[in-house]
């Protein structure tokens, strides 16, 4: 018999307050197929601003500091089953050890931490807590971003040869950051805030999870070039790196935040020695596949036969998914992983394309890796396995 849950998850916050975007995103995600209800946070590090941002969102129980509420929620009968973390990158790892250690399980935006050291100590706390960590990288909840991962696993490109991946955005092509007009703008290109990583962490990483995620595998080294285009900027807002894989492979992958023009032009092609894949993540229903010497042929998302296509497809053939169902998705998987886990069962199958610490851990050794290789002027550098 099918196994039937019997409550919505109880969901947490913290961050995600009012002027936050990314915080009403998780709200919408965490809703949308009906497995969590949102019933506290800790939604701003200003009392008063919590109190009102818990109001606006319906959010029950809100509390002056994140110490306070996963303290408070482990030790309620009807306390949170998983807090998603929605704040600036700085706070990503505090908060997310005091919620694993009072046995919670997280939900956390990307990228995991501010350095390879913070990610691996959240990775290490999670295993011994049997707690899940999701890490919301977005695209890997497309439907047909997952059907590609499963078209590559059953060898319908052949050999990978080639990878290639770039994510464009103009929104930082101005300094909108001047002047505390921007609240985005404003922490995402301040180093103390975002990390020693700015364009490459904010969406360089979604690009390398990309890529990974579809053609399960990761570079072994790279060479690469950050650079500021913006004056008196003080991170990073345009990234470009050569890749090198075990299997021969080679890969390139760029990503810039001043790309005049460009909105969110996350884009993956990978060239087979049999046929190659293209997606779009503005066109994400639609996914194009070319067989060596013939037509390109357009594959959409409901027409596609895949499992892991299916699970992630929620409307009829000709309606359009998009962000905010990818998002969902990831929630769905990790509502599916939590009960399991509650309950002591295996993890359910269609759950296992969730992106996890893990993910973030490898994203983390990514950034190292082009870290060090711009500040030697392009040289190639191993990246941990």
């Amino acid at each position: 018999m099918p196994y039937k849950r019997l409550r919505r998850l109880r969901l947490g916050m913290v961050g995600g307050g009012q002027g936050a975007f990314i915080g009403a995103v998780h709200r919408i995600a965490a809703r949308f197929d009906d497995r969590f209800e949102l019933v506290a946070g800790a939604l701003s590090s200003d009392p008063e601003r919590a109190r009102q941002s818990a109001a606006e969102a319906g959010v029950g129980r809100s509390y002056d500091d994140w110490r306070e509420m996963a303290r408070v929620e482990a030790a309620r009968d009807d306390g949170i089953d998983a807090v998603a973390i929605v704040t600036p990158n700085h706070l990503h790892a505090p908060v997310a050890t005091a919620f694993l250690e009072a046995g919670i399980h997280v939900v956390c935006d990307k990228p995991l931490a501010i350095s390879l050291a913070e990610g691996e100590a959240l990775a290490k706390l999670a295993r011994e807590k049997n707690r899940l960590f999701a890490l919301t990288h977005t695209y890997s909840g497309y439907p047909l971003v997952r059907h590609a991962r499963e078209m590559i696993e059953a060898g319908g490109l052949g050999q990978i040869r080639v990878v290639q991946v770039e994510y464009a955005q103009d929104w930082l092509a101005e300094p909108i950051e001047n002047g505390g007009l921007n609240k985005q703008a404003g922490w995402r290109t301040d180093p103390a805030l975002a990390g020693p990583a700015g364009c490459l962490g904010d969406i360089g990483t979604h690009a390398y999870q990309l890529a990974a995620f579809v053609t399960g595998m990761t570079p072994v080294a790279l060479s690469a070039e950050l650079h500021t285009f913006v004056p008196g900027r003080r991170i990073d807002d345009h990234v470009q790196a050569m890749l090198r894989y075990a299997n021969g492979a080679r890969g390139m992958l760029w990503a810039s935040q001043v790309a005049s023009g460009a909105e969110n032009a996350l884009r993956l092609r990978v060239y087979g020695t049999k046929a190659s894949l293209a997606f779009d993540q503005e066109q994400p229903n639609e996914l194009w596949f070319t067989p060596l010497g013939a037509a390109a042929q357009r594959l959409t998302r409901a027409r596609v036969s895949g499992a892991s296509a299916a699970h992630a497809t929620r409307v009829p053939a000709g309606h359009p998914e998009g962000y905010l169902e990818a998002f969902a998705q990831l929630y769905k998987d990790a509502a599916l992983q939590i009960e399991a886990l509650n309950e002591g069962r295996a993890l359910p199958p269609e759950s296992l394309l969730l992106t996890t610490v893990d993910d973030g851990v490898a994203g983390l050794r990514f950034i190292d890796a082009v870290l060090a290789s711009s500040a030697a002027d392009g040289q190639w550098r191993e990246i941990a396995p």
